[in-house]
């Protein structure tokens, strides 16, 4: 019974450390951080500028729309994934398993990560309705007359959605095969979304490219405290005593 007993405590921290989530490794994160914020920042500006002042990027954004758009079914339901009522849930399910594992893990602070998540969700508007008053641009000729078609809303809604998911589900994916089909997934579907909204005709090419630009700051931000959280918890937890077995 006693050695029993041992076995089972001697096991017990790696089984805890097993359902904790995969701490963000130590790296470069500087230097990657300034290029995925800078360069879709300057993009984002330059794209911005060309809208606003009518700039010759403009006729070229024309003629590739008219070469792309043919409303269909299909086109239609690809563009129906960047929805709110579509994008939004999976994100909250995605942070509801999240919030669960790592509640049940003892993780610290488990709620930080699904709720920074889920705060960038809340706040997208903020950065894409002044934008799109200000820049006024018109729709192309398969949607109403009328503006506030640049940025695109269900681009970003896809991508932050989809994104912000993936960013916090990849802690608890153990293997690399998982966390590559997640992302490619969340990739998918936010091209798939894009693509959609361009041959349907609800949107012009660069009212979908300023989106993924404008996200993928958004997201920068969000992988940079999410990777702080996974610091501090990694740090908090191995200095932790256990009652039972000493230092964890």
């Amino acid at each position: 019974m006693s050695a029993s007993r041992d076995q089972r405590h001697r096991h017990a921290p790696a089984a805890r450390d097993a359902a904790r989530p995969t701490p963000a490794r130590p790296g470069r994160g500087g230097p990657a951080a300034a290029v995925l914020v800078g360069l879709p920042a300057v993009l984002f500006a330059l794209i911005t500028w060309q809208v606003v002042d009518k700039g010759p990027l403009l006729g070229a954004d024309r003629r590739l729309s008219h070469l792309l758009v043919e409303p269909d079914r299909a086109s239609e339901l690809l563009s129906d994934l960047g929805n709110v009522q579509v994008a939004v849930p999976v994100l909250v399910l995605v942070l509801g398993y999240a919030a669960w594992r790592g509640r049940g893990a003892g993780v610290v602070r488990w709620w930080a990560a699904p709720l920074a998540a889920a705060v960038l969700m809340a706040v997208l508007p903020a950065f894409v309705v002044p934008v799109k008053e200000w820049a006024g641009r018109h729709g192309t000729s398969a949607v109403p007359p009328g503006t506030g078609y640049y940025p695109s809303g269900h681009t970003a809604t896809a991508a932050v959605a989809y994104g912000g998911a993936v960013l916090v589900l990849l802690p608890w994916l153990r293997s690399a095969l998982a966390r590559r089909v997640a992302v490619g997934v969340c990739a998918a579907l936010v091209l798939a979304v894009s693509y959609g909204l361009v041959r349907r005709g609800y949107h012009w090419p660069l009212d979908v490219a300023a989106s993924w630009c404008l996200c993928a700051v958004l997201l920068t931000a969000l992988w940079l405290v999410l990777r702080r959280l996974s610091r501090s918890t990694s740090r908090t937890c191995s200095g932790t005593a256990s009652r039972r077995t000493g230092p964890s």
